[in-house]
């Protein structure tokens, strides 16, 4: 007689194609595991905003924005240093006293934004497009690397534009400022933002080279 094998029903567990969490689309970060961290290395950090929302910068929403980023700026063993906003994302200078800390910092961060910019503008739903990325800074060079480019990163944008901008120009929707007119220091005391801690960020960037506010990131 002819047998018939019947299909083996659905196991639970191991590898199949198409598991794991999704991704909200092309363009959003993969969920890879987190880069270790001590408090030893400031983290570069990255947080892009869905598209369709208004400029940032705006004299509307950067009072918003500035306002939750200094209130959620030192929290579960987190502190916010620097920070760019830009049209529609920002860059942040951080520093965490490990990986959790870090996680939970940025979690309660862009919770805060959230909240406050869909209140701002009326409207309910996500704000972010993807996962934050952190990008730890581990030698001199790679934190000189990324102060310069936070700082300057409207300048680096309005240039791409063709815009005029005189070489001492200070961009106001960040921290530059408060860096500029210290040079000495990486960060001070300043509304509601820490000095910055870490060997890095307070000393060991200037070994390769001042920062000014000519200095435009590639």
């Amino acid at each position: 007689m002819l047998q018939l094998e019947l299909p083996k029903p659905p196991t639970r567990g191991g590898a199949r194609p198409g598991a794991g969490r999704p991704r909200l689309g092309p363009k959003t970060l993969p969920h890879v595991a987190r880069e270790d961290l001590d408090r030893r290395h400031p983290v570069h950090v990255t947080l892009r905003l869905v598209s369709g929302l208004p400029n940032l910068r705006s004299g509307r929403l950067f009072p918003v924005v500035e306002a939750a980023l200094r209130a959620g700026a030192n929290r579960f063993g987190f502190s916010l240093v620097h920070y760019a906003v830009l049209g529609n994302h920002l860059h942040l200078i951080a520093e965490a006293e490990d990986k959790r800390a870090l996680s939970r910092g940025m979690q309660g961060l862009q919770i805060r934004l959230a909240r406050r910019l869909n209140k701002a503008l009326g409207r309910a739903g996500r704000v972010f497009a993807d996962r934050y990325h952190a990008h730890v800074l581990r030698t001199p060079t790679e934190t000189r690397r990324a102060l310069a480019y936070v700082l300057n990163n409207a300048k680096k944008h309005m240039r791409q534009a063709g815009r005029a901008i005189s070489k001492g120009w200070v961009d106001p929707c960040s921290t530059a400022g408060r860096f500029f007119a210290d040079r000495a220091a990486a960060a001070t005391v300043n509304r509601g933002l820490r000095a910055a801690r870490t060997w890095l960020l307070n000393a060991g960037w200037a070994l390769k080279g001042a920062i000014t506010p000519a200095t435009v990131p590639k």
